[in-house]
């Protein structure tokens, strides 16, 4: 039987990009999010595009109770799973940085809710002794900036979180990705300001179907990203934070 994908997150550009990435490798694929009438139409896609099994189901990231149950019920429908895209998230606006309730659901949506389905699926993969796991973070995580500190604080907690699985599943023989995305042509950036080397959804999905391959931990997308990021980071904090980011 071919291996097997949980993409968590479905129907946003990424996701769908990479399920038509995994699919096209041979994978067995599982759709999941939030919209199942959109959902329904992925999974036909990809069947017809690719020949290949696709199931789909309701998962929502902040109904943190069910995770355990929904992840059971996955890992029985497509016979165990081999792998896990989380592509899920909520940018959010700068409203969040001054309305807690805003803020709450930044938080929840990127970070709360990640960490507990991938608990759940770290025991899972864990007792298999062999599975990847792949985090969608950014580069927003990488130093906070006034613009969208909130979204960066969680997606930064991410990153720290799936730092902590790669330690914890790496000698269980699992692997654990963290990929950082710059800016990508999707819903959730369109019509932001001041958006530059943009990537395309399906540039992103290939390099995340692709890391497999490769020995890499941590993967900045486009790969230029890693050395903004690594000036960014290095920049004092005594001119930081006169900076207008």
């Amino acid at each position: 039987m071919s291996q097997s994908v949980l993409i968590l997150g479905a129907t946003s550009a990424i996701a769908r990009a990479s399920a038509h990435a995994f699919a096209a490798r041979g994978y067995r694929v599982y759709c999941a999010g939030r919209d199942m009438e959109e959902l329904r139409r992925i999974a036909a896609d990809l069947e017809i595009r690719h020949g290949t099994e696709v199931k789909y189901g309701r998962f929502d990231a902040e109904a943190t109770d069910g995770h355990r149950a929904f992840l059971d019920g996955v890992t029985e429908e497509m016979g165990g799973l081999d792998g896990l895209l989380l592509a899920f998230g909520h940018l959010g606006d700068q409203v969040a940085a001054r309305d807690f309730s805003a803020g709450a659901a930044v938080i929840a949506r990127n970070f709360t809710g990640a960490a507990s389905i991938l608990g759940h699926a770290a025991d899972y993969f864990e007792s298999r002794g062999r599975g990847f796991i792949i985090g969608i973070s950014s580069v927003a995580g990488d130093r906070g900036r006034q613009s969208n500190y909130v979204y960066g604080a969680a997606k930064g907690a991410l990153s720290l979180y799936l730092q902590g699985l790669r330690n914890r599943l790496f000698p269980k023989g699992v692997r654990v990705i963290t990929v950082k995305p710059g800016f990508v042509d999707t819903a959730m950036t369109f019509g932001m300001p001041g958006l530059f080397l943009v990537a395309s959804p399906h540039y992103v999905a290939e390099r995340i179907a692709g890391a497999l391959d490769k020995g890499g931990d941590v993967l900045y997308l486009p790969w230029f990203w890693r050395y903004i990021m690594l000036i960014i980071v290095h920049i004092p904090e005594t001119v930081f934070k006169r900076l207008k980011l």
